[in-house]
């Protein structure tokens, strides 16, 4: 688990954001598929959702994701965390989007914007994204 239960970062609102930054990686390319959801769900979990919260934490994070027309209110929240914080969800991201074996053109301009908003260097998002594409 990577939040301490007494964070006061660590909140329903803050999961809601990661689920729905999750989802939106996950239905860009428009085949929100169950293995997507299974790795989003796990991360929820490793970082510390409770498991009896999860079902709820996943529905609200997609109504979320549908009723928003940016990623920038996703991201608020993930830019101020640790630097491995920001990688594990980065990792995700890219588990994600290479969950079919490919990258289409949404997903990775996807993740070159995200590298800006979530003020990460551009070699180390590509270092995690050749890392887990060479693991899938």
């Amino acid at each position: 688990m990577f939040f301490k239960k007494d964070d006061k970062k660590v909140d329903n609102f803050f999961f809601i954001k990661i689920g729905a930054l999750l989802i939106h990686a996950a239905k860009i390319d428009e085949n929100f598929t169950d293995k997507e959801e299974e790795i989003i769900k796990k991360t929820l979990l490793e970082l510390g959702v409770k498991k009896e919260n999860l079902s709820s934490i996943i529905k609200e994070a997609i109504v979320t994701e549908d009723n928003s027309n940016q990623i920038l209110e996703f991201t608020k929240e993930v830019k101020n965390l640790s630097e491995k914080e920001k990688i594990k969800i980065i990792e995700t991201l890219w588990a994600i989007i290479y969950s079919n074996k490919d990258a289409d053109l949404y997903e990775t301009n996807l993740m070159r914007r995200l590298s800006g908003l979530l003020y990460v260097d551009s070699k180390v998002m590509g270092d995690i994204k050749e890392k887990i594409k060479n693991r899938n």
